[in-house]
């Protein structure tokens, strides 16, 4: 599984120009589920995501998760992430996973936010989305549960 993690500001994600998810203060991650991804790809992605410290304390450092300064998730499924552009000018996809499955895995990383007390806001899965953010910092993080990088 990998993810794209943006300290923001506020963030909201529209389908046919209605807003289907919105946040304040915290975290849009744009997530790919990858062939083979489990339960522990799951537990490892939301681990990193509640508890990356990406936000500054009042020195002025990135000392602080979501959790610490009740920050909010805006969960966005986006399967390019899988893609391999390394050959030609096409980027590849067949690392990622089946549609169903992938949607699957996405709602319940979701769910696993939500249990640890983060309000988490969703994308709607397979469809073509507007994202708007004002991002902090900026900041971006990469995530891989299979920690190729």
């Amino acid at each position: 599984m990998r993810a794209v993690i943006q300290r923001v500001k506020g963030a909201r994600v529209r389908v046919e120009g209605r807003t289907v998810g919105s946040i304040g203060r915290g975290v849009l991650a744009f997530v790919g589920v990858e062939k083979g991804d489990d339960r522990k790809d799951l537990e490892y992605m939301a681990r990193k995501i509640v508890n990356l410290r990406i936000f500054e304390d009042q020195k002025g450092q990135m000392n602080l998760s979501l959790k610490d300064v009740g920050g909010e998730v805006l969960l966005v499924s986006q399967f390019t992430l899988l893609g391999d552009a390394r050959k030609g000018r096409r980027p590849s996809f067949e690392r990622a996973e089946e549609p169903g499955r992938a949607e699957e895995l996405y709602l319940a990383l979701g769910e696993l936010i939500e249990r640890e007390g983060i309000r988490v806001e969703r994308g709607v899965f397979r469809a073509m989305m507007e994202v708007d953010l004002v991002n902090d910092g900026p900041v971006t993080i990469l995530l891989d549960s299979r920690k190729l990088f």
